[in-house]
C-alpha cells in the first residue's frame, strides 16, 4: 500500500532536548572524535567558543527524535518492516553546547511513490533555547513494497 500524498506538510514536535556534557562525550567516544573541543573543559576555555561544544553530528541525536513520531504515526499506516533509512542530510548554524535546550520542529517534505517503494522525507529545524536556528535536518526513508 502507497503512502498517501496527501501527508506532505503534515508537521511533527515541538520536540525538546536538554543536552548533556556526559551524553555528548559519550557521543564523541562513539565516533572516535575525542576533540579536546568535546571533551576537555579547561582546553575549551581557551578557544573561540569559550567552553565545551559537541560534535556536530550530535545533530542526529537530538532532531532525530523528530522521526519517532513519524515512525509510530497510526494514520501514515507505514509498514515498518519494510522502512529503511535511505539518507540524511544537515545544515548547521550555531554550535550546541552542554546545557542547551534544543526544540525541534518539523513536517513531511515530500512523498514519492514509484513501482517498487515508496520515499518519504522528514525535514525539521532545531532552535536552541535563545531562539537562534541550531540545524536543519532531512531524513529519507524508503518503504519497500511487499509482493
Amino acid at each position: 500500500m502507497a503512502v498517501d500524498k496527501k501527508f506532505i506538510g503534515r508537521k511533527y514536535g515541538p520536540l525538546v532536548y536538554e543536552v548533556g556534557w556526559e551524553k555528548a562525550k559519550e557521543y564523541a567516544r562513539a565516533i572516535k572524535n575525542e576533540d579536546p573541543h568535546y571533551m576537555d573543559k579547561e582546553f575549551a576555555k581557551t578557544t573561540k567558543y569559550g567552553g565545551v561544544i559537541v560534535p556536530p553530528t550530535f545533530a542526529v541525536v537530538f532532531s532525530g527524535h523528530l522521526s519517532m513520531p513519524f515512525f509510530f504515526d497510526p494514520e501514515l499506516n507505514l509498514d515498518m518492516a519494510m522502512l529503511v533509512h535511505g539518507e540524511q542530510a544537515f545544515e548547521f548554524y550555531e554550535v550546541v553546547r552542554p546545557g542547551d535546550v534544543l526544540t525541534t520542529s518539523g513536517a513531511i517534505s515530500n512523498i514519492e511513490n514509484k513501482e517498487k517503494l515508496d520515499t518519504v522525507s522528514l525535514e525539521g529545524t532545531t532552535t536552541n533555547q535563545h531562539g537562534k536556528v541550531v540545524c536543519k535536518a532531512t531524513y529519507t526513508f524508503a518503504i519497500r513494497k511487499r509482493g
